[in-house]
């Protein structure tokens, strides 16, 4: 009986000890992974000064709000910028969503013709691109020009690689569900959106964080295809604060030089910018998980 208790106590113990360790491990990459975001912040609210004799540093010898003034000191202008990116970021990101279910769902059912033909066709756009001109020509055409669909269309609003994942998941699930829903006399339309796009919650959460990063931080449509102010992201009105940050930076006057606050604001930028995404990460954390496993168990 009691070899029997030494034996249970040492296979506990050991299972402590080894949960003990992966916790350890797990806790050491977790603050790895923080290191940065810490440290970002922290130069955000050091000194210009500071940075300037000691570098970066988790402990700096002042602090200072310089970074974050100057760049709320444009006041309205970047509350419009916020509220730009963030209409942007959601209409984009649910009509990419839609749009990438349905392309996805067309080319995992057997019974489209030429679905195969479709998938190379998609493929080819991921291989080779018509070039910046020809893209510029066919916005200005479409009127996409100073509006705020030249923000959501372009680029952004159809990704062949996130449709492929999604057709993926789709072609793990049992065909029968749709031949089934054939006979009870549903059509396409409601199989996909009643059937498939529900079960398919998880990939389509992962290519929805994709989605909506790439929205979130998109400042070349802005540069290239607006050119009224009230329609600038905030990702591109920060670019503009940078630049003139730099371009003050460049002025060959040293007390000028001494006070423009530029790693800081640049941090200051990026604090600014990472704060919804941080945010809507742990609403999709889950999701995004399973997505990461697309394909591997069908069932």
């Amino acid at each position: 009986m009691s070899g029997h208790q030494d034996s249970s106590f040492r296979a506990h113990s050991s299972f402590n000890l080894a949960s003990f360790g992966i916790y350890v491990v797990i806790a050491l990459f977790a603050l790895i992974c923080l290191f940065p975001m810490v440290l970002t912040v922290i130069v955000s609210l050091s000194s210009e000064d500071s940075i300037t004799k000691h570098g970066y540093s988790l402990f700096p010898d002042h602090l200072s709000l310089d970074a974050y003034r100057l760049v709320f000191a444009q006041g309205h202008v970047l509350a419009q910028a916020y509220s730009v990116s963030v209409f942007v970021t959601i209409i984009g990101t649910l009509l990419a969503v839609v749009i990438t279910g349905m392309a996805a769902y067309t080319l995992a059912n057997k019974n489209v013709q030429y679905r195969n033909g479709l998938a190379l066709y998609f493929f080819i756009t991921m291989l080779f691109s018509a070039g910046l001109v020809p893209w510029y020509i066919m916005c200005t055409k479409l009127g996409l020009k100073d509006n705020i669909w030249a923000l959501i269309i372009p680029i952004q609003l159809f990704n062949p690689f996130n449709m492929f994942l999604v057709r993926n998941f789709m072609d793990s699930l049992p065909s029968e569900l749709r031949e089934s829903a054939y006979m009870d006399g549903a059509n396409d339309m409601r199989i996909a959106f009643q059937i498939y796009l529900p079960l398919c919650v998880p990939v389509l959460a992962s290519i929805c964080l994709f989605y909506a990063i790439s929205y979130w931080n998109d400042w070349f449509n802005a540069i290239m295809l607006v050119s009224n102010k009230n329609l600038y992201p905030v990702q591109y009105l920060l670019l503009q604060i940078k630049s003139n940050i730099d371009a003050l930076k460049m002025i060959p006057t040293g007390a000028l030089n001494a006070t423009v606050p530029a790693e800081t604001t640049k941090m200051a930028t990026v604090v600014l910018t990472i704060g919804p995404i941080v945010l809507l990460y742990p609403f999709l954390q889950r999701y995004f998980v399973k997505g990461l496993i697309i394909g591997s168990v069908k069932g």
